[in-house]
């Protein structure tokens, strides 16, 4: 594997990612920011930010099939919330879950999580993008 994730001493010993991943890898692959989008995109989970994560995530794993790679090979992930305040916390990590179990894996590479005013569309309530590493 490409991809080492790793909490350090000194840091928060945080659940739904890693403080660090350290690559080996030769091949970069960068995933765009994807939104709720279905393959013939259609927004899903209109309203719903949970179903929304929840497709984000269904999305950047299918992005990341694509040039070869698993959410075993991802370094990084940004993920960006309209409107974001803290009590949206419990459902941002309901739609991870369940995305989590669409995928048959548990996305754990540092993330960083920004609140934004909008995305491309009124209907879009969180974009997530990756950056992956492999051999």
């Amino acid at each position: 594997m490409a991809i080492t994730l790793v909490n350090p001493a000194g840091l928060p010993d945080i659940d739904v990612y890693r403080q660090v991943s350290v690559a080996s890898g030769t091949q970069l692959v960068f995933v765009a920011g994807q939104v709720a989008w279905d393959a013939d995109g259609a927004t899903v989970g209109e309203g719903d930010l949970a179903a929304q994560v929840e497709q984000c995530y269904v999305n950047v794993g299918t992005a990341l099939a694509a040039a070869g790679a698993t959410f075993a090979d991802v370094a990084k992930l940004n993920v960006h919330v309209v409107d974001w305040t803290p009590d949206k916390m419990p459902v941002l990590l309901e739609g991870i879950a369940r995305a989590s179990a669409r995928l048959g894996v548990t996305p754990a590479a540092p993330a960083t999580l920004l609140g934004v005013a909008a995305l491309d569309v009124p209907e879009h309530l969180v974009e997530v993008e990756a950056t992956a590493v492999v051999d």
